[in-house]
This record gives structure tokens, sequence and C-alpha cells, in this order.
């Protein structure tokens, strides 16, 4: 029994260091990225499989694959708010369905919510793995790290810690007042399997 124990480890063992020189290979000689979570071999090896086979799928914009999936996508100024806000929760479940999952939505109204999607996020080529649950996208709305994404943190999603600390670090810029929240979303979106 210890003997079949001791190959399949050195079979995993070859596996990771083949998938490891095929990223390198595939990233001009950088390391693959580790993270936390990855505990031991088996791990490891499910982890490198997924980033290969994410190295190796065709990046296309979700618009066209919600489209191809029978989700269709109007323009945002050809629906009313009733048929808008329907059309938005197509979208989100659409996207669950592909791997994509939002987050931090709710300073925005539903109509801004999917201008956005429609106009800027859903255009965005990304890659999609439907047949992987364990492999996920998360769209953070508030991402961009712009000075207008830092302000709305601040404003609406920074606990008092966070506001304090970043006033402390930042004493020449001005400390937006909190507000609550105007929507209330991101608490009925769907989450990835594994979160």
């Amino acid at each position: 029994m210890s003997k079949v124990k001791d190959t399949n480890e050195k079979e995993r063992a070859q596996h990771i260091q083949e998938m490891k020189d095929q990223l390198k290979r595939l990233t001009g000689g950088f390391e693959p990225l580790y993270f936390s979570s990855v505990k031991n071999p088996k791990q490891e090896e499910k982890f490198l499989e997924r980033i290969l086979f994410m190295e190796g799928v065709v990046e296309q914009p979700l618009f066209d694959l919600l489209e191809k999936g029978g989700v269709q996508m109007p323009p945002p100024e050809s629906l009313d708010d009733a048929a808008l806000n329907a059309k938005l929760w197509e979208v989100i479940k659409g996207m669950a369905r592909l791997g994509h999952y939002l987050s931090r939505t709710d300073h925005l109204s539903d109509r801004k919510l999917y201008e956005m999607l429609w106009k800027e996020v859903l255009r965005e080529p990304t890659s999609v793995s439907p047949e992987d649950p364990g492999v996920s996208c998360h769209i953070d709305i508030l991402g961009g790290c712009s000075e207008e994404d830092l302000q709305l943190n601040l404003k609406y999603y920074a606990d008092e810690d966070e506001r304090v600390s970043w006033a402390e670090q930042h004493p020449e810029h001005i400390l937006p007042p909190h507000e609550s929240l105007p929507y209330d979303r991101d608490r009925h979106l769907p989450a990835a399997p594994f979160d």
C-alpha cells in the first residue's frame, strides 16, 4: 500500500514540476504565484491545472458570451425602469453561470449599473471556465483604484477604522462624510460556489 502511495506522490511531484516549467515558458520565466490556500501537493496540482487551463482559454467579452447563451443585451436607453431591472438581474445571473460575480454595486442605481455593465465591464475580454466551478472571476465595481473609486469607497463602503486610518495617512485630503448606501442589491447577488 505504501509503495502505491509513494508512486502517486512521485507522479504528482513530477506533474507539478512539469506544470511549473510550462508556466515559466508561458510567462517568460516568471515563477507562478501561490496563494496561502495552497497547503499541500494535491491542492498545488489542482491550482496549477486551473492556471494552465485559464492560460489556454481564448479571452472573449462577456457581452458576446451572454448573447451566445441567449441573454439579449438591449441598449440601456431602450428599456423602461421595470424592463431594465428585469434585464439587469437576467444579466447578473447569466454572468454567474459563466463564473463571473459582482460586488460593491449598492452605490449605483439599476440603470447606472446596467449602463456600466453594458458599456464597459461586459465589453472587456475575459476568460470563462463554466466547466470548472472552482474557477471564478470577481468583478469589484470599485476595483479601478481611481480617485473617484477611492472616494466612493470611503463614502459608502469603508468601516470607521479604515476611514480613520486613511485620514491619518492622508491628512492633506478631505475625508468624505460617511453615507448609507442608497441601494440594497449586493446581499442578493449570486456568490461563487466556494466563497
